[in-house]
């Protein structure tokens, strides 16, 4: 017998942008369940965007910076015959935008001597430029994707 789908909860979007995207931001940005600081660096890091970048909706330029980080392909591990292969598979739109989202986040973490929704600001303008780590980190992605793709056959 079939086991029963999982539904996942519905994301309440953010009260200030009224965006599920930004909503989930935050979550992926709180540190042990610091949901109140989380919210305060995402929003001044979105201010700060809307100064230097010189743009109306900051929103705009956070969407744009999602979709040049969000990988299309991915490499995963699968055993056959005794070895291990490195599979390239194709990134599912869910995936994408967490993994978008979380190297964003990443590369504004690795950064050191600036507050960080100056550090994140500065990778969310970066990455709608198509430059920065985050980007950086989907181009190696793809590479490996790309070097490994004479074992597509493998894949489930």
């Amino acid at each position: 017998m079939r086991r029963k789908l999982k539904t996942k909860p519905a994301i309440v979007p953010d009260s200030v942008y009224e965006s599920e995207k930004v909503a989930k931001f935050i979550n992926y940005v709180m540190l042990e369940g610091k949901k109140t600081t989380a919210r305060a660096v995402v929003y001044r890091a979105l201010d700060e965007i809307k100064e230097t970048a010189k743009v109306k909706d900051p929103l705009e330029l956070f969407e744009l910076a999602l979709k040049n980080t969000g990988p299309t392909m991915e490499v995963r591990s699968r055993r056959v015959g005794g070895a291990n292969y490195q599979i390239p598979r194709e990134v599912r739109p869910e995936r994408r935008q967490q993994l978008s989202m979380k190297w964003i986040i990443d590369a504004a973490r690795s950064k050191k001597g600036k507050p960080m929704h100056e550090k994140l600001a500065e990778e969310i303008i970066s990455a709608s430029n198509n430059e920065g780590e985050a980007v950086k980190k989907r181009e190696n992605t793809h590479k490996m994707a790309e070097a490994n793709k004479a074992f597509a056959h493998f894949a489930w």
